[in-house]
């Protein structure tokens, strides 16, 4: 089972670890109603390395990137279930609308976005490259979001 970590702890974690040769892939988002879509993103996001580390956007800075509406889950719900995924090693919530300044800290081994971006669209590219973290583009599961969700239940 996953934890829930600081900012502090997790950077003190990867330090550590990288001293005994582990390696560790970030990736972040909102992952409000988890689906069939996030659990593929997730697991293929672990193959990348030994430990796994979702950056999970908190409630306000969900509502900056989503809307008024959103999230639909508040942000201990989403950590904690997000915990219970056996290719998720560590949660840390932040609530900054990029991950940026995060990421700069950690430092991870390798970064995964979805296939929607490019190195040049992504936002936190600056901080990769500075950084020498290698970026990996997962493709996603085709018609599967958590906005689809939404809007399927509000059909309803």
């Amino acid at each position: 089972m996953g934890q829930i970590v600081t900012k502090e702890e997790i950077i003190r974690i990867v330090q550590e670890g990288h001293k005994n040769g582990k390696t560790y892939v970030v990736t972040n988002g909102c992952f409000d109603i988890l689906h069939i879509g996030h659990a593929r993103y997730l697991k293929e996001t672990k193959k990348y390395a030994d430990y796994s580390i979702i950056l999970l956007n908190s409630d306000k800075s969900v509502k900056t990137i989503k809307g008024e509406n959103r999230p639909i889950n508040n942000e201990n719900d989403r950590a904690e279930m997000l915990t219970y995924l056996n290719c998720v090693d560590y949660v840390v919530l932040f609530e900054e609308s990029s991950p940026a300044q995060l990421l700069e800290k950690i430092k991870p081994d390798v970064y995964t976005k979805g296939a929607d971006y490019s190195l040049e669209t992504l936002p936190e590219k600056d901080v990769v490259l500075k950084n020498d973290i290698r970026v990996e583009f997962i493709k996603f599961v085709e018609g599967k979001s958590t906005t689809n969700l939404i809007n399927k239940i509000n059909q309803t």
